[in-house]
């Protein structure tokens, strides 16, 4: 009787790993935090993966938080700019960005954006800092309108929450569980952990994502998580999916120097 359970249970399918659709490569870079340098190194590095990589439909996708924390988010800005000029890039929202585009309006959200990385943020605009530390919350209000540039704004203001590729789906924080992508909030897209991180049952597309640092890919059955803190740790990551092959490019600094790290993922 147990042979034939076993038998039962070893002749269901296996699902097939998921894939973006053919012609097509995608490269998603997790969270950068202002790690212009990083970003910088990276950029190069996926350019000349797509060039070696041959003839294809190519993408770069950034999963949200390009600011806050690290010390250039202005020059993470104004270099995902220049590159949305140079080939498609889209940009996902994450929770940094939300929190920095309403702290022009609301001072509630721009203390909290302070505590949580948007004074270098702040800082990286040229305000100084003697006038960021003798300003009220109304005046440095001020002083960011008149330093950040009205294109940064609209250009953050555009990304989208999410982007479905074939059988991913790429967002900044994830989803929550069990609930139709349709009906999906933008809260849970751009600040979600649990119960999303803990979820084992299969969504409804396979989840890449940031939000959530982990040491290196937080690859599970139906998600992978790419944030791996590139502002502490120093370690800047893409993604690379082509058919059903998954690998990562790293832009890794020690010392003061930057690497270029390539690798596979198990799909």
């Amino acid at each position: 009787m147990f042979a034939s359970l076993r038998n039962i249970f070893s002749s269901r399918p296996v699902a097939p790993p998921p894939t973006v659709p053919d012609g097509t490569r995608y490269y998603a870079v997790g969270d950068i935090h202002g790690r212009c340098d990083l970003f910088e190194a990276l950029a190069d590095a996926i350019d000349d993966d797509d060039r070696r990589a041959g003839p294809a439909r190519t993408t770069v996708v950034l999963l949200g938080d390009l600011v806050d924390r690290g010390p250039d988010s202005a020059g993470v800005i104004a270099r995902a700019r220049r590159w949305g000029d140079e080939r498609k890039v889209d940009l996902l929202i994450g929770n940094h960005e939300e929190m920095f585009l309403d702290s022009f309006e609301d001072t509630g959200i721009l203390r909290h954006f302070l505590r949580h990385g948007g004074r270098q943020t702040v800082l990286s605009y040229g305000i100084p800092q003697q006038a960021y530390d003798e300003a009220t919350l109304e005046e440095l209000q001020q002083l960011m309108a008149a330093r950040v540039p009205q294109g940064d704004r609209d250009y953050l203001s555009a990304g989208r929450d999410y982007l479905v590729v074939g059988d991913y789906l790429f967002v900044h924080a994830g989803i929550a569980p069990d609930v139709a992508l349709d009906q999906q909030s933008s809260h849970h897209m751009r600040w979600i952990r649990e119960p999303f991180l803990d979820h084992a049952d299969p969504h409804e597309h396979f989840v890449v994502h940031g939000h959530t640092i982990t040491d290196g890919i937080d690859g599970r059955a139906n998600r992978m998580g790419i944030d791996t803190g590139a502002y502490r740790s120093g370690r800047l990551t893409a993604l690379v999916l082509e058919g059903t092959e998954r690998r990562t490019i790293q832009a890794v600094e020690t010392d003061g120097t930057i690497v270029i790290e390539t690798g596979a993922v198990a799909a």
